[in-house]
């Protein structure tokens, strides 16, 4: 089967190239080729940029009467993307660079001159040097001063090395850390006695410093439960305190008739306790029997006063009218 591509021909043993004849082409014949922008141009024409590495079919050719130590020269055609305007470019072995030829300017092509006469200024400057032996001489004076100028420079960076070769880092670094402490403590004296002064505390007195029990202001104390003196005081609610009610209006008394009898009640209410201050059914019949009606308002507040208090009348006027609304 033979190759599809066919990149090798078969040549027979008795070929003779010298039978074949010769093509007729021309000389310098130009070829299409693809190719890339070699750098950044402006069109002379319609005023397009085209930028560097933009794509192009071109066409190539040798430059006949032009050559650099035998290499040769090509020139390339290209058209404008925008109006079509043929522009023209050649290689530059010498400068390893591209020559605008025609139809286009490049762009930043100053600087590059610029750099160029500078290259050539400073050739020029030594082939002056070359010549004239007073300015060689100039220039080894000056080389000379400034190699004497880097030994000194390397002396002196050798004798730094050298003094920080025997210099130990673990002294420095606890020397520093001692001074470091002795700066502390003074700041801290100085502090104490700093607060001395202000609050005109001596020396022998100690500073009581209070401790918080809690953070938060909110917080709820425990109430601690009174102490229990039996045992059955733990099921019993707790007491309140008892606080000494006020007589009331018609218990406050304003003093009694002198030597004058009080007179016995004619209705004795139900569930009242009465109290006789005669010698009882068997008492002499000159002296009347005194009953005293006493009430549980009256009684609490005898106990309170004493137990020899008497009942004044204004009591028995509040006990009967209790009776009455009863």
């Amino acid at each position: 089967m033979s190759e599809r591509k066919v990149l090798n021909k078969y040549y027979p043993p008795d070929f003779d190239p010298n039978n074949i004849p010769r093509s007729k082409v021309a000389r310098n014949k130009t070829f299409s080729v693809r190719l890339m922008a070699p750098c950044n141009m402006k069109c002379n024409t319609c005023g397009e940029y085209i930028a560097k590495a933009k794509k192009f079919n071109a066409r190539k050719e040798d430059v006949d009467d032009e050559n650099y130590l035998g290499l040769r020269i090509y020139r390339f055609y290209i058209k404008c993307p925008m109006c079509m305007a043929e522009i023209v470019f050649k290689t530059d072995p010498e400068n390893t660079d591209y020559i605008i030829e025609a139809g286009a300017t490049r762009n930043f092509q100053a600087q590059i001159l610029a750099e160029r006469q500078a290259k050539r200024e400073a050739e020029q400057a030594e082939e002056e040097e070359k010549s004239n032996p007073m300015k060689m001489l100039e220039n080894r004076t000056k080389q000379s001063r400034h190699e004497m100028d880097m030994i000194e420079k390397l002396e002196e960076l050798k004798d730094l090395n050298q003094r920080q070769a025997h210099v130990d880092y673990d002294s420095m670094l606890q020397r520093y850390s001692r001074q470091q402490e002795a700066e502390e403590q003074r700041q801290e004296q100085e502090d104490e006695e700093y607060i001395r002064s202000v609050f005109g505390k001596g020396k022998d007195s100690a500073v009581k410093r209070v401790r918080d029990d809690s953070d938060s202001d909110e917080e709820v104390r425990a109430k601690v439960p009174p102490p229990t003196e039996k045992p059955t005081d733990l099921l019993a609610p707790a007491k309140k305190p008892e606080v000494p009610s006020e007589k009331k209006s018609w218990e406050r008394s304003l003093g009694t008739l002198g030597g004058a009898k009080k007179p016995a009640l004619l209705v004795r209410p139900a569930g009242r306790s009465v109290a006789t201050n005669g010698a009882g059914a068997g008492g002499s019949g000159s002296t009347a029997p005194v009953t005293a009606v006493v009430t549980k308002d009256t009684a609490q507040n005898g106990t309170a006063a004493g137990s020899g208090a008497a009942v004044t009348g204004l009591g028995l006027l509040g006990a009967y009218s209790d009776s009455e609304s009863d």
